[in-house]
């Protein structure tokens, strides 16, 4: 790769109201290398919220990508050390139950979020709506899944990248750790067909301090793996990016 074009974050992908949803920015860097990320695990570390609607310049690296900002680093893609390791499935029955219970519904740090806000428009937002699972339907005390159906009505690589963002982040207490997304890891193994209805599956994994690791995965038909990941998100200051 000798030259690349700027990466542009359109204001529809915004998650807080003045950067770029995490999951789309990071798939959208991930779809700059070779096969367009596709087939193959990618990692993607973000450094600074990604602004809004400007030419963000793409530079290859020895190990990928990296796009800045005034000089300063955006996000930097590399392919990763391994596969994300899937959340395991539940039903479509079970992630539809599971969506009225949806904490975002009650008190959300980004209402305008391109993948999980509610105050998004059908058609404009992606409105997954990932709820925990009821007792009956969990493993056991310690499972902490959270699930939504979702059936896309576009399809590309930063589409995928964000479906598998925020149902990661509810699976853990937003409401009360309000975090954004810090490092994410997506192997897109097919992009998702529009008007097919999947599965996203959130799980939360460890929380260290200000980290909360998490991981989610999007299912087709037959409990078949489209895309997963896994995440690291940071704790911050809402105030600070509203």
């Amino acid at each position: 790769m000798t030259h690349l074009p700027p990466l542009i974050v359109p204001h529809r992908f915004n998650g807080p109201p003045r950067s770029g949803n995490g999951g789309w920015t990071a798939g959208a860097l991930a779809a700059t290398l070779p096969a367009q990320g596709l087939g193959t695990a990618v990692t993607v570390t973000l450094r600074q919220p990604p602004p809004l609607d400007v030419p963000l310049p793409v530079e290859p690296t020895a190990a990928g990508v990296l796009v800045t900002h005034d000089g300063q680093p955006v996000a930097e893609a590399v392919y990763a050390e391994s596969a994300p390791v899937p959340v395991a499935a539940v039903s479509a029955g079970v992630a539809a139950e599971s969506e009225p219970r949806y904490a975002g519904h009650r008190s959300h740090p980004f209402p305008g979020c391109f993948v999980c806000g509610p105050a998004r428009r059908v058609g404009d937002g992606l409105r997954i709506f990932a709820g925990p699972l009821r007792a009956d339907d969990r493993t056991g005390p310690d499972d902490t899944r959270v699930a939504a159906t979702w059936t896309p009505y576009e399809s590309a690589v930063p589409i995928a990248w964000a479906a598998l963002d925020c149902p990661g982040g509810w699976a853990s207490d937003l409401e009360n750790r309000p975090s954004v997304l810090g490092r994410m890891t997506a192997e897109v193994r097919s992009l998702p067909r529009t008007s097919e209805r999947y599965v996203v599956v959130g799980e939360l994994r460890g929380i260290d301090g200000r980290r909360t690791y998490t991981a989610a995965t999007l299912y087709g038909p037959g409990d078949e793996v489209v895309a997963t990941a896994e995440h690291v998100w940071i704790t911050v200051d809402v105030e600070a990016f509203r």
